[in-house]
């Protein structure tokens, strides 16, 4: 069982950045990919990007791509998401999953991010 946490979340600027982090802890081995998903007000969640959790395969929504990078951390168990150019319509809820077997099935709380126009 792998438990995620997510921080990094705020209040930024259009065209400024966040960086998020998802602390995993529990049975990591176990774990096939990382993923960050949002999901805002009234609104379905989204894929935003993956990461294979031991290799370097990555994996980007279109609205993201140039923007945002993910990247992981298998010494301290974390997964980032690092985003530029910030849009108000990123305002979301981000919150990471963990891919066990066929889908992202283990999910952290979230994080706030809020883009000011």
């Amino acid at each position: 069982q792998v438990q995620l946490v997510e921080s990094g979340g705020g209040l930024v600027q259009a065209g400024g950045s966040l960086r998020l982090s998802c602390a995993a802890s529990g049975r990591t081995v176990s774990t096939y990919a990382m993923a960050w998903f949002r999901q805002a007000p009234g609104k379905e969640r989204e894929f935003v990007a993956a990461i294979r959790w031991n290799g370097c395969s990555r994996n980007y929504a279109d609205f993201v791509k140039g923007r945002f990078t993910i990247s992981r951390d298998n010494v301290q168990n974390t997964v980032y998401l690092q985003m530029n150019s910030l849009k108000p319509e990123d305002t979301a809820v981000y919150s990471c999953a963990a891919r066990v077997t066929g889908s992202f099935d283990t999910w952290g709380r979230g994080t706030q991010v809020t883009v000011s126009s």
